[in-house]
């Protein structure tokens, strides 16, 4: 008999048909065509569930206990057939909802023709895509990686090039804001303003200073001669979905332009249509050096880009960065294609419309349930403000939420986010948010019960 037939056996009969150790082995035998696996049965074809996740994965997220397995805009199927309205938008990240036609063929085209070069080489795609994005833009140049993380981190190596080349090595100074979130790489949850995403990681990269959002006087003591960079997101997303105030801002662009400093827009997540303008910087009238995108810009399909004027590019020269995937004519495809889609006045004013569905919605229920001490937001980027007697509760609103089949994000632990596609239809919104105010109300009678 053969090996693996009798370790089959064994396994059967000792610990069980069910047991972590057999579903380990049956695995193996699909992967390697041992016996154990059923005749013709590949890993592509195995039974999976929510509690493999716990089995093999690295725990660094709690995912919801449903798998979704399929989706059309803005309505989505998970492996039970059991249907919900998604809210989540992939955390901002699905512009255009799901299986949009239009990006399924610039995809499907682009993928019989040419997959990926590397940086060695470059492709029509992506040449296309930087045209696009620096005729709409402030911009006259772009380097493309591969998310938001590796956006911010060009953007900070940027301004310490730029001020080392231009000024010398003591103007290294990053000024960021509290509950800012820039990324995960090293340097970039440094300048990250919550502490729960760095603490564990020290020694962390140096001189990069946290101030209050909003607070131009605070900001003004840190920014000085030294400082390179004063990095900010627009609208704080994870931070609790905070748009900044106009004049903090225009202060900021002003403070910058005193010190030497680059001003860098980080519009990750309130890019690429969300607010109802491309980008936030448009609709605030403020232009910075630097811009970071992501999320939203492949619609679903993993892309970043880093945006910046001619001659602060000139600084980065052959060798000084890089990456794999930036760049690549797959992403490059699609992004163009989302790009071309939401880049019209028809798509922003109707990024204005469904801000107020669901705004109206949210203030109705909270006329009859008191849950919110606050709506804020721009666009389609949307925080409910959990008052007083649910505070810390945000986690089990979008639980309850799920149960009623409707997907929503949380913004630390006081805030309820919506970040849906920006063309969810209307009745689309209004199923949601029915399903939404359901869940409301069974949170509410238990808080009173």
């Amino acid at each position: 008999m053969h090996l693996f037939a009798l370790l089959a056996r064994k396994l059967h009969f000792t610990v069980g048909l069910c047991s972590p150790e057999f579903h380990k082995f049956k695995t193996f035998a699909l992967l390697t065509g041992a016996p154990g696996g059923k005749a013709g049965e590949t890993v592509m074809s195995l039974q999976v569930s929510r509690h493999d996740f716990d089995q093999w994965m690295v725990p660094v997220y709690a995912p919801a206990n449903f798998v979704p397995v399929r989706a059309s805009g803005s309505t989505l199927w998970d492996q039970n057939g059991k249907e919900y309205i998604d809210f989540a938008g992939g955390i901002a990240v699905n512009a255009l909802g799901h299986a949009h036609p239009a990006l399924q063929q610039a995809l499907t085209e682009q993928a019989s023709r040419l997959w990926h070069t590397g940086n060695g080489y470059t492709n029509e795609p992506i040449l296309r895509l930087a045209k696009q994005l620096i005729d709409a833009t402030f911009a006259d140049r772009v380097f493309f990686c591969n998310s938001g993380a590796e956006a911010n981190e060009a953007a900070l190596k940027l301004a310490r090039k730029t001020a080392h080349d231009r000024f010398g090595a003591h103007k290294s100074g990053i000024v960021a804001f509290n509950n800012a979130f820039h990324g995960r790489t090293l340097f970039t949850v440094s300048a990250g303003g919550q502490p729960a995403y760095s603490k564990d990681f020290a020694p962390l990269p140096p001189d990069i200073r946290h101030t209050p959002f909003n607070d131009l006087e605070a900001a003004a003591q840190l920014i000085d001669d030294n400082t390179c960079a004063v990095i900010v997101e627009p609208i704080q997303g994870e931070g609790g979905v905070l748009p900044a105030d106009p004049a903090f801002l225009r202060g900021l662009r002003a403070l910058c332009d005193q010190h030497q400093a680059l001003l860098i827009f980080d519009e990750v997540q309130s890019g690429v249509g969300r607010t109802g303008s491309l980008y936030a910087y448009m609709h605030y009238g403020v232009t910075p050096d630097v811009l970071t995108t992501a999320k939203a810009l492949g619609g679903g399909f993993p892309i970043g880009a880093m945006l910046t004027r001619e001659d602060l590019a000139q600084v980065m020269n052959v060798g000084t960065h890089g990456t794999t995937y930036g760049g690549n004519p797959l992403a490059g495809a699609v992004a163009g294609k989302v790009l071309e889609l939401i880049n019209q006045p028809a798509t922003m004013a109707g990024v204005t419309e469904r801000h107020q569905w669901i705004v109206e919605a949210l203030e109705e229920i909270n006329q009859r349930l008191h849950l919110f001490k606050e709506v804020r937001g721009l666009g389609l980027l949307i925080g409910a403000v959990l008052n007083e007697d649910y505070a810390g509760k945000a986690k089990q609103f979008n639980l309850a939420a799920a149960e009623q089949g409707v997907m929503v994000l949380i913004a630390g632990a006081n805030v309820v986010r919506f970040a849906p596609a920006l063309n969810i239809s209307e009745e689309e919104v209004k199923t949601g948010m029915a399903r939404f105010a359901v869940a409301c109300e069974h949170l509410a009678r238990g808080s009173t019960s």
